[in-house]
């Protein structure tokens, strides 16, 4: 019997994901404990488990699906009935013409298990809107992306189309009243239900309500009923195509033009069909024509665009820095470092340390001398509340590093460096780069920072302007080290390695003279390494 496998609540605030990638396919056989696919959140990418042996029969999302907490991920089927007693389901009655959305989430028929579709989220703060037409009609045919309704917002009317070929089995609303987002708006009995599917309808566990499977991405068909009700292909409205976001993206996978395609769904709306005419001519166009015109019209095309969705990591760093901006006076003060003796004592440092088998870099020094500074300097470690009435002091030194990854900007910390080793904050520097390249930091590390570093030097920048870490009150770009010619004591010219420390503070709660002075007492335990060596606990 399969059990629908819920996406659980990973992270405080996190209401959906995207998928990265599938470790298993339909029909595959999973151990508990086993990875079965990772999403990204906003904040990191994490790894999903199996709950119990047995074989996948279902993956409600493709990857770059955006799945949501609480409804169904993937369906498994348990070995051996091993599945937990809460996720078992028992066979339901056919639901009663009067019942209410709220109380349906599947209903079986005569020619196979009608599921609900959860009316999604059509906008930003939508939480309700009004039915204005039905296209069909309980009992009618419907292919996949047809239009089942139009609905009207506080913004404007929105076609909701159907995510699987099959058969209206009931219409919850009449026209004019209002559905709610997140509750039931019509069920669906799809294409190729055994007639005995009902008898495995599976229920919500007792502890978690768990919503229809419908309500995920349905896997795509290729197949259209033959009952299919259309009206005759009409154009769209020129300048515009009508068309689903799933329709949209294929389109734009393929480098279609969508105002160039003659739709043949209702009122002209674009199907996969489409599509894949469109593709067929254009390809036979293209193997038509004379071998000679190919370079010319490759050597013509110009001023192409690609667009793609914000989401996950860049999506939160993106509202993280408008934020942070918009509510965080800045300003910025770049000093010069010579590192020279610094650099010496951490080459010798790090081969000593490499047979050991740790790896030493420069940031564990930058780290631990800022925590020295800090204990000095207690404002910098300070936050700011949002109405600026509270100044909240930290005795506990969570220094981020701001790491560059394939899926966006992240800046996990380091916990209590104040109480730490050199070599201890070595450890953590590199067990959450490695975490951060591989998006997969827990969000204990990206949670309870108090100040930032990030290293810009890596990619070549000397001077910046970084955006602080809201909440923090501070952050430093460290620019790369360059050997420059400097003059010496006795008015000689010698090189020396030297980098630029750019701040931005928080001017609320620092002014120039203290993030100054903080700075100048960093800079002498890095200039001068014995000085830190001195008062290091």
């Amino acid at each position: 019997m399969s059990t629908d496998f819920i996406l659980p609540d990973i992270g405080e605030g996190i209401v959906e994901c995207e998928i990265v990638e599938w470790q298993v396919k339909e029909g595959d056989s999973v151990q508990e404990d086993q990875v079965v696919v990772e999403v990204m959140t906003d904040k990191a990418v994490v790894e999903i488990p199996a709950k119990f042996d047995g074989t996948v029969t279902k993956l409600y999302y493709a990857k770059g699906d955006i799945a949501k907490v609480g409804e169904p991920l993937f369906a498994i089927d348990a070995e051996g009935g091993n599945a937990p007693a809460t996720a078992e389901s028992k066979p339901q009655p056919a639901a009663p013409a009067d019942s209410k959305p709220e109380e349906i989430t599947k209903s079986s028929a005569s020619n196979g298990t009608a599921t609900d579709f959860i009316l999604p989220d059509i906008g930003e703060g939508i939480v309700e809107c009004e039915i204005v037409e039905w296209l069909v009609q309980e009992g009618d045919a419907i292919a996949e992306d047809q239009v089942v309704v139009e609905v009207m917002t506080d913004k404007a009317v929105v076609e909701i189309p159907a995510k699987s070929d099959g058969t209206v089995g009931k219409l919850y609303y009449a026209k004019g009243e209002i559905a709610k987002v997140g509750e039931p708006l019509f069920a669906i009995v799809e294409a190729g239900s055994a007639a005995n599917d009902s008898a495995t309808a599976e229920t919500p566990s007792a502890n978690t309500a768990a919503p229809s499977a419908a309500s995920a991405p349905a896997v795509a068909s290729t197949a259209r009923p033959a009952g299919g009700e259309f009206e005759a292909p009409q154009p769209a409205a020129e300048g515009k195509a009508l068309a689903s976001p799933a329709v949209r993206r294929r389109a734009r996978e393929a480098n279609i033009d969508l105002t160039q395609v003659q739709g043949s769904g209702k009122k002209g709306r674009i199907l996969k069909e489409d599509l894949d005419k469109t593709a067929s001519s254009t390809a036979a166009v293209q193997s038509t024509a004379p071998a000679s015109s190919a370079p010319a019209s490759s050597a013509t095309v110009a001023g192409g665009t690609r667009t793609e969705p914000v989401r996950g990591v860049r999506a939160a760093m993106a509202r993280q820095m408008a934020e942070s901006v918009r509510t965080i006076p800045h300003f910025t003060y770049a000093e010069e470092f010579d590192l020279t003796d610094l650099r010496i004592m951490h080459a010798k440092l790090k081969a000593q340390y490499a047979e050991q088998g740790v790896r030493l870099t420069l940031m564990p020094f930058f780290i631990k001398a800022m925590s020295l500074a800090l204990s000095e300097f207690p404002i910098m470690n300070a936050q700011l509340n949002d109405d600026a009435t509270e100044i909240t002091y930290f005795d506990d030194h969570n220094i981020g590093m701001a790491v560059a990854t394939k899926v966006g900007l992240m800046v996990p910390n380091i916990k209590q460096v104040q109480n730490k080793s050199l070599l201890e904050v070595a450890e953590e520097v590199n067990r959450l780069t490695a975490a951060a390249r591989e998006g997969k930091v827990a969000q204990a590390d990206m949670k309870g920072g108090t100040i930032t570093i990030s290293n810009i030097g890596v990619v070549g920048g000397t001077v910046t302007t970084p955006i602080i870490n809201k909440p923090e009150a501070a952050i430093v770009a460290l620019g790369k080290v360059q050997t420059l010619p400097r003059f010496a004591a006795d008015g000689s010219v010698v090189g020396r390695d030297m980098m630029v420390a750019s701040w931005s503070g928080d001017h609320r709660i620092i002014d120039g003279a203290t993030i100054a002075n903080f700075n100048k007492r960093w800079q002498q335990f890095l200039e001068d390494p014995m000085q830190m060596l001195t008062v290091m606990r």
